[in-house]
Protein backbone atom coordinates (compact mmCIF):
# COMPACT_ATOMS: atom_id res chain seq x y z
CA UNK A 1 0.00 0.00 0.00
CA UNK A 2 1.32 3.47 -0.82
CA UNK A 3 2.52 5.33 2.27
CA UNK A 4 0.40 8.43 2.61
CA UNK A 5 1.63 9.85 5.91
CA UNK A 6 4.87 10.61 7.64
CA UNK A 7 4.50 8.84 10.98
CA UNK A 8 4.60 10.78 14.24
CA UNK A 9 3.10 7.94 16.30
CA UNK A 10 2.18 4.34 15.46
CA UNK A 11 -0.94 4.40 13.31
CA UNK A 12 -0.99 8.13 12.61
CA UNK A 13 1.11 10.94 11.19
CA UNK A 14 1.22 13.99 8.93
CA UNK A 15 0.33 13.92 5.25
CA UNK A 16 3.63 14.02 3.38
CA UNK A 17 2.52 17.00 1.29
CA UNK A 18 0.82 18.87 4.15
CA UNK A 19 2.17 21.81 6.19
CA UNK A 20 3.80 21.09 9.53
CA UNK A 21 0.78 22.30 11.49
CA UNK A 22 -1.65 19.90 9.72
CA UNK A 23 -3.43 17.72 12.30
CA UNK A 24 -2.43 14.05 12.46
CA UNK A 25 -4.35 11.70 10.15
CA UNK A 26 -4.67 7.91 10.25
CA UNK A 27 -2.33 5.87 8.10
CA UNK A 28 -4.18 4.42 5.10
CA UNK A 29 -5.20 0.80 5.71
CA UNK A 30 -7.55 -1.88 4.46
CA UNK A 31 -10.30 -3.12 6.75
CA UNK A 32 -11.72 -6.64 6.86
CA UNK A 33 -15.12 -7.06 8.51
CA UNK A 34 -16.59 -10.45 9.42
CA UNK A 35 -20.37 -10.00 9.52
CA UNK A 36 -22.67 -12.43 11.30
CA UNK A 37 -26.42 -12.56 11.82
CA UNK A 38 -26.78 -11.10 15.28
CA UNK A 39 -27.43 -11.63 18.94
CA UNK A 40 -29.55 -10.17 21.71
CA UNK A 41 -27.67 -8.27 24.41
CA UNK A 42 -29.34 -10.35 27.12
CA UNK A 43 -32.11 -12.91 27.59
CA UNK A 44 -34.65 -10.72 29.41
CA UNK A 45 -37.95 -9.74 27.78
CA UNK A 46 -37.01 -6.26 26.60
CA UNK A 47 -33.59 -7.25 25.25
CA UNK A 48 -35.19 -10.10 23.33
CA UNK A 49 -38.01 -7.86 22.11
CA UNK A 50 -35.58 -5.25 20.74
CA UNK A 51 -33.58 -7.92 18.98
CA UNK A 52 -36.58 -9.77 17.54
CA UNK A 53 -38.26 -6.53 16.45
CA UNK A 54 -35.17 -5.49 14.49
CA UNK A 55 -34.79 -8.95 12.99
CA UNK A 56 -38.43 -9.58 12.09
CA UNK A 57 -38.95 -6.02 10.78
CA UNK A 58 -36.28 -6.57 8.13
CA UNK A 59 -37.94 -6.74 4.72
CA UNK A 60 -35.33 -9.26 3.62
CA UNK A 61 -36.50 -11.61 6.37
CA UNK A 62 -40.25 -11.04 6.25
CA UNK A 63 -41.32 -9.22 3.10
CA UNK A 64 -45.03 -8.75 3.83
CA UNK A 65 -46.50 -5.25 3.56
CA UNK A 66 -46.01 -3.19 6.73
CA UNK A 67 -49.71 -2.48 7.15
CA UNK A 68 -50.30 -6.22 7.34
CA UNK A 69 -47.19 -7.42 9.16
CA UNK A 70 -46.28 -4.75 11.72
CA UNK A 71 -49.55 -4.83 13.73
CA UNK A 72 -49.29 -8.61 13.89
CA UNK A 73 -45.62 -8.44 14.86
CA UNK A 74 -45.81 -5.65 17.44
CA UNK A 75 -49.16 -6.45 19.04
CA UNK A 76 -49.21 -10.25 19.01
CA UNK A 77 -45.91 -11.96 18.14
CA UNK A 78 -43.68 -9.69 20.24
CA UNK A 79 -45.88 -10.01 23.30
CA UNK A 80 -45.14 -13.73 23.53
CA UNK A 81 -42.12 -14.69 21.47
CA UNK A 82 -39.51 -12.80 23.55
CA UNK A 83 -40.34 -15.13 26.46
CA UNK A 84 -39.93 -18.37 24.47
CA UNK A 85 -36.88 -17.09 22.58
CA UNK A 86 -35.38 -15.82 25.83
CA UNK A 87 -35.76 -19.27 27.38
CA UNK A 88 -34.09 -20.82 24.34
CA UNK A 89 -31.16 -18.43 24.66
CA UNK A 90 -30.92 -19.01 28.41
CA UNK A 91 -30.39 -22.72 27.78
CA UNK A 92 -27.28 -22.02 25.67
CA UNK A 93 -26.08 -18.66 27.09
CA UNK A 94 -22.37 -18.18 27.79
CA UNK A 95 -22.81 -17.20 31.44
CA UNK A 96 -19.09 -16.69 32.02
CA UNK A 97 -18.94 -13.92 29.42
CA UNK A 98 -22.64 -13.01 29.71
CA UNK A 99 -23.17 -13.27 25.96
CA UNK A 100 -24.53 -15.61 23.33
CA UNK A 101 -22.33 -18.41 21.94
CA UNK A 102 -22.57 -16.79 18.50
CA UNK A 103 -20.89 -13.66 19.82
CA UNK A 104 -18.23 -15.68 21.63
CA UNK A 105 -17.39 -17.71 18.53
CA UNK A 106 -17.45 -14.78 16.10
CA UNK A 107 -14.99 -12.95 18.33
CA UNK A 108 -12.73 -16.01 18.41
CA UNK A 109 -12.89 -16.30 14.61
CA UNK A 110 -11.97 -12.62 14.32
CA UNK A 111 -9.03 -12.98 16.67
CA UNK A 112 -7.64 -15.89 14.67
CA UNK A 113 -8.25 -14.08 11.38
CA UNK A 114 -6.43 -11.04 12.76
CA UNK A 115 -3.39 -13.17 13.57
CA UNK A 116 -3.37 -14.70 10.07
CA UNK A 117 -3.81 -11.41 8.24
CA UNK A 118 -1.30 -9.51 10.38
CA UNK A 119 1.28 -12.20 9.58
CA UNK A 120 0.64 -11.64 5.88
CA UNK A 121 0.10 -7.89 5.70
CA UNK A 122 1.44 -6.39 8.91
CA UNK A 123 -0.11 -3.11 10.03
CA UNK A 124 -1.73 -2.47 6.65
CA UNK A 125 -4.86 -4.37 7.69
CA UNK A 126 -7.49 -3.89 10.41
CA UNK A 127 -9.86 -6.77 11.23
CA UNK A 128 -13.15 -6.47 13.09
CA UNK A 129 -16.58 -8.10 13.27
CA UNK A 130 -20.16 -6.86 13.32
CA UNK A 131 -23.70 -8.13 13.65
CA UNK A 132 -26.58 -7.41 11.29
CA UNK A 133 -28.94 -7.29 14.27
CA UNK A 134 -27.83 -6.29 17.75
CA UNK A 135 -24.29 -5.37 18.76
CA UNK A 136 -21.64 -4.63 17.68
CA UNK A 137 -23.67 -2.98 14.94
CA UNK A 138 -22.56 -2.78 11.32
CA UNK A 139 -22.67 1.01 11.44
CA UNK A 140 -20.49 1.31 14.54
CA UNK A 141 -17.84 -1.07 13.18
CA UNK A 142 -17.61 0.50 9.72
CA UNK A 143 -17.35 3.96 11.25
CA UNK A 144 -14.66 2.77 13.64
CA UNK A 145 -12.61 1.31 10.79
CA UNK A 146 -13.04 4.50 8.79
CA UNK A 147 -11.70 6.50 11.74
CA UNK A 148 -8.70 4.16 11.88
CA UNK A 149 -7.81 5.06 8.31
CA UNK A 150 -9.40 2.19 6.41
CA UNK A 151 -9.91 3.66 2.95
CA UNK A 152 -10.80 0.24 1.56
CA UNK A 153 -12.94 -2.39 3.26
CA UNK A 154 -13.63 -6.06 2.53
CA UNK A 155 -17.07 -6.85 3.95
CA UNK A 156 -17.49 -10.59 4.57
CA UNK A 157 -20.97 -11.97 5.44
CA UNK A 158 -20.26 -15.31 7.12
CA UNK A 159 -22.87 -17.26 5.15
CA UNK A 160 -21.42 -19.95 2.87
CA UNK A 161 -24.60 -20.06 0.76
CA UNK A 162 -26.02 -16.78 -0.57
CA UNK A 163 -29.49 -15.96 0.69
CA UNK A 164 -31.43 -12.73 0.45
CA UNK A 165 -32.43 -12.93 4.17
CA UNK A 166 -28.77 -13.40 5.17
CA UNK A 167 -26.06 -12.26 2.75
CA UNK A 168 -28.15 -9.59 1.06
CA UNK A 169 -29.43 -7.98 4.24
CA UNK A 170 -25.90 -7.87 5.71
CA UNK A 171 -24.69 -6.10 2.57
CA UNK A 172 -27.72 -3.79 2.63
CA UNK A 173 -26.80 -2.64 6.12
CA UNK A 174 -23.22 -1.95 5.09
CA UNK A 175 -24.42 0.12 2.13
CA UNK A 176 -26.86 2.04 4.34
CA UNK A 177 -23.91 2.99 6.55
CA UNK A 178 -21.91 4.20 3.57
CA UNK A 179 -24.86 6.36 2.50
CA UNK A 180 -24.36 8.46 5.64
CA UNK A 181 -20.63 9.04 5.09
CA UNK A 182 -19.28 12.22 3.51
CA UNK A 183 -16.16 10.33 2.44
CA UNK A 184 -16.93 6.71 1.69
CA UNK A 185 -14.27 4.00 1.74
CA UNK A 186 -14.10 1.70 -1.24
CA UNK A 187 -15.85 -1.56 -0.40
CA UNK A 188 -15.84 -5.12 -1.67
CA UNK A 189 -18.49 -7.60 -0.58
CA UNK A 190 -17.47 -11.24 -0.40
CA UNK A 191 -19.56 -13.62 -2.55
CA UNK A 192 -20.92 -16.98 -1.45
CA UNK A 193 -18.25 -19.61 -0.82
CA UNK A 194 -20.44 -22.73 -0.60
CA UNK A 195 -18.33 -24.57 -3.17
CA UNK A 196 -14.89 -23.31 -2.16
CA UNK A 197 -12.60 -26.37 -1.85
CA UNK A 198 -11.14 -25.21 1.48
CA UNK A 199 -14.62 -24.77 2.97
CA UNK A 200 -15.89 -28.16 1.83
CA UNK A 201 -12.60 -29.74 2.98
CA UNK A 202 -13.17 -28.30 6.46
CA UNK A 203 -16.74 -29.64 6.49
CA UNK A 204 -15.54 -33.09 5.45
CA UNK A 205 -12.78 -33.02 8.08
CA UNK A 206 -15.31 -32.23 10.80
CA UNK A 207 -17.47 -35.19 9.77
CA UNK A 208 -14.53 -37.60 9.57
CA UNK A 209 -13.32 -36.56 13.01
CA UNK A 210 -16.79 -36.95 14.49
CA UNK A 211 -17.31 -40.38 12.90
CA UNK A 212 -13.95 -41.52 14.23
CA UNK A 213 -15.17 -40.83 17.76
CA UNK A 214 -18.53 -42.62 17.47
CA UNK A 215 -18.93 -46.05 19.03
CA UNK A 216 -21.32 -47.00 16.20
CA UNK A 217 -21.50 -45.74 12.64
CA UNK A 218 -24.52 -43.57 11.71
CA UNK A 219 -26.67 -45.01 8.96
CA UNK A 220 -27.65 -41.52 7.81
CA UNK A 221 -25.91 -38.15 7.70
CA UNK A 222 -28.34 -35.22 7.59
CA UNK A 223 -27.18 -31.79 6.40
CA UNK A 224 -29.69 -29.40 7.98
CA UNK A 225 -29.86 -25.86 6.57
CA UNK A 226 -31.93 -22.91 7.72
CA UNK A 227 -35.10 -22.91 5.63
CA UNK A 228 -36.62 -20.22 3.41
CA UNK A 229 -40.09 -19.90 1.88
CA UNK A 230 -40.37 -21.84 -1.38
CA UNK A 231 -41.45 -18.57 -3.00
CA UNK A 232 -37.89 -17.22 -2.56
CA UNK A 233 -36.55 -20.04 -4.71
CA UNK A 234 -39.15 -19.40 -7.41
CA UNK A 235 -38.30 -15.68 -7.35
CA UNK A 236 -34.62 -16.35 -8.09
CA UNK A 237 -32.91 -16.67 -4.71
CA UNK A 238 -30.07 -19.24 -5.24
CA UNK A 239 -29.91 -20.36 -1.61
CA UNK A 240 -31.77 -23.68 -1.99
CA UNK A 241 -29.67 -24.72 -4.98
CA UNK A 242 -26.41 -23.79 -3.26
CA UNK A 243 -27.40 -25.82 -0.20
CA UNK A 244 -28.03 -28.86 -2.38
CA UNK A 245 -24.63 -28.44 -4.04
CA UNK A 246 -22.88 -28.08 -0.68
CA UNK A 247 -24.35 -31.41 0.42
CA UNK A 248 -23.31 -33.08 -2.84
CA UNK A 249 -19.73 -31.77 -2.61
CA UNK A 250 -19.51 -32.86 1.02
CA UNK A 251 -20.82 -36.33 0.19
CA UNK A 252 -18.32 -36.68 -2.65
CA UNK A 253 -15.39 -35.66 -0.45
CA UNK A 254 -16.50 -38.21 2.17
CA UNK A 255 -16.96 -40.92 -0.46
CA UNK A 256 -20.45 -41.75 0.79
CA UNK A 257 -23.28 -43.15 -1.36
CA UNK A 258 -26.23 -40.89 -2.18
CA UNK A 259 -28.63 -42.83 -0.01
CA UNK A 260 -26.52 -42.21 3.10
CA UNK A 261 -26.62 -38.37 3.00
CA UNK A 262 -29.77 -36.23 3.10
CA UNK A 263 -30.50 -32.51 2.85
CA UNK A 264 -33.19 -30.98 5.07
CA UNK A 265 -34.28 -27.53 6.22
CA UNK A 266 -35.17 -26.22 9.67
CA UNK A 267 -36.66 -23.20 11.46
CA UNK A 268 -39.87 -22.84 9.47
CA UNK A 269 -42.40 -20.26 10.68
CA UNK A 270 -45.47 -18.62 9.20
CA UNK A 271 -48.26 -20.03 7.04
CA UNK A 272 -46.71 -20.24 3.58
CA UNK A 273 -44.93 -23.26 2.10
CA UNK A 274 -41.19 -23.53 2.77
CA UNK A 275 -38.51 -25.57 1.04
CA UNK A 276 -38.28 -29.06 2.45
CA UNK A 277 -38.13 -31.60 3.80
CA UNK A 278 -38.41 -30.08 7.27
CA UNK A 279 -35.61 -31.40 9.48
CA UNK A 280 -37.81 -31.94 12.54
CA UNK A 281 -40.19 -34.14 10.54
CA UNK A 282 -37.50 -35.78 8.42
CA UNK A 283 -35.52 -37.16 11.36
CA UNK A 284 -38.70 -38.63 12.84
CA UNK A 285 -39.40 -40.34 9.54
CA UNK A 286 -35.85 -41.71 9.47
CA UNK A 287 -36.39 -43.24 12.91
CA UNK A 288 -39.65 -44.83 11.75
CA UNK A 289 -37.79 -46.29 8.76
CA UNK A 290 -35.42 -48.07 11.14
CA UNK A 291 -32.47 -45.69 11.34
CA UNK A 292 -31.32 -46.03 14.94
CA UNK A 293 -28.23 -43.79 14.71
CA UNK A 294 -28.10 -40.60 12.66
CA UNK A 295 -25.59 -37.76 12.56
CA UNK A 296 -26.55 -34.18 11.75
CA UNK A 297 -24.55 -31.07 10.86
CA UNK A 298 -25.42 -27.51 9.82
CA UNK A 299 -23.35 -26.38 6.83
CA UNK A 300 -25.19 -23.03 6.48
CA UNK A 301 -24.04 -21.79 9.88
CA UNK A 302 -20.46 -20.61 10.31
CA UNK A 303 -20.92 -20.60 14.10
CA UNK A 304 -23.02 -22.58 16.53
CA UNK A 305 -26.02 -20.54 17.64
CA UNK A 306 -29.55 -20.92 18.96
CA UNK A 307 -30.65 -22.72 15.78
CA UNK A 308 -28.03 -25.42 16.31
CA UNK A 309 -27.41 -25.57 20.06
CA UNK A 310 -31.08 -25.33 21.02
CA UNK A 311 -33.22 -26.21 18.00
CA UNK A 312 -31.17 -29.11 16.66
CA UNK A 313 -29.74 -30.48 19.91
CA UNK A 314 -33.08 -30.26 21.71
CA UNK A 315 -36.21 -30.01 19.52
CA UNK A 316 -34.93 -31.98 16.52
CA UNK A 317 -33.10 -34.45 18.78
CA UNK A 318 -36.32 -35.08 20.72
CA UNK A 319 -38.28 -35.61 17.50
CA UNK A 320 -35.88 -38.37 16.43
CA UNK A 321 -35.77 -40.08 19.81
CA UNK A 322 -39.53 -39.99 20.36
CA UNK A 323 -40.04 -41.64 16.96
CA UNK A 324 -37.87 -44.61 17.93
CA UNK A 325 -34.31 -43.43 17.29
CA UNK A 326 -31.57 -44.46 19.68
CA UNK A 327 -28.44 -42.37 18.98
CA UNK A 328 -28.54 -38.77 17.75
CA UNK A 329 -25.11 -37.28 17.05
CA UNK A 330 -24.74 -33.56 16.43
CA UNK A 331 -21.58 -32.51 14.60
CA UNK A 332 -20.70 -28.92 15.64
CA UNK A 333 -20.41 -26.04 13.21
CA UNK A 334 -16.94 -25.21 11.97
CA UNK A 335 -16.71 -22.34 14.47
CA UNK A 336 -13.04 -21.35 15.02
CA UNK A 337 -11.48 -24.61 13.84
CA UNK A 338 -8.12 -23.90 12.24
CA UNK A 339 -9.14 -25.42 8.90
CA UNK A 340 -12.25 -23.22 8.91
CA UNK A 341 -10.15 -20.10 9.57
CA UNK A 342 -7.82 -21.21 6.77
CA UNK A 343 -10.82 -21.46 4.45
CA UNK A 344 -12.09 -18.01 5.42
CA UNK A 345 -8.58 -16.65 4.96
CA UNK A 346 -8.40 -18.10 1.44
CA UNK A 347 -11.66 -16.35 0.57
CA UNK A 348 -10.52 -13.03 2.08
CA UNK A 349 -7.13 -13.18 0.34
CA UNK A 350 -8.87 -13.49 -3.00
CA UNK A 351 -10.85 -10.31 -2.30
CA UNK A 352 -7.73 -8.47 -1.08
CA UNK A 353 -6.02 -9.09 -4.41
CA UNK A 354 -4.61 -5.83 -5.76
CA UNK A 355 -5.29 -3.96 -2.52
CA UNK A 356 -2.52 -5.25 -0.27
CA UNK A 357 0.99 -6.59 -0.96
CA UNK A 358 2.07 -9.35 1.38
CA UNK A 359 4.92 -8.55 3.74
Amino acid sequence: MTEQVAKDQPGEGRLTHAPSDHPPVPRAKVGVVLANLGTPDATDYWSMRRYLSEFLSDKRVVDYANWKWQPLLQLIILTKRPFSSGNAYKSIWNNERNESPLLTTTRAQTEKMTERLKALYGDDVEVDFCMRYGNPSTESVLNRLKEKGCEKIVFFPLYPQYGSPTTATANDQAFRTLMKMKWQPSIRTVPAYFDHPAYTDALANSVREAYAGFTSRPTKLVASYHGVPERYLLEGDPYHCQCQKTTRLLREKLGLPKEEVDTAFQSQFGPEKWVGPQTVDHVAELAKQGHKHIAILSPAFSSDCVETLEEIKEEIHDSFMEAGGETFSYIPCLNDRDDHIDALLAVVNNELSGWLPRT
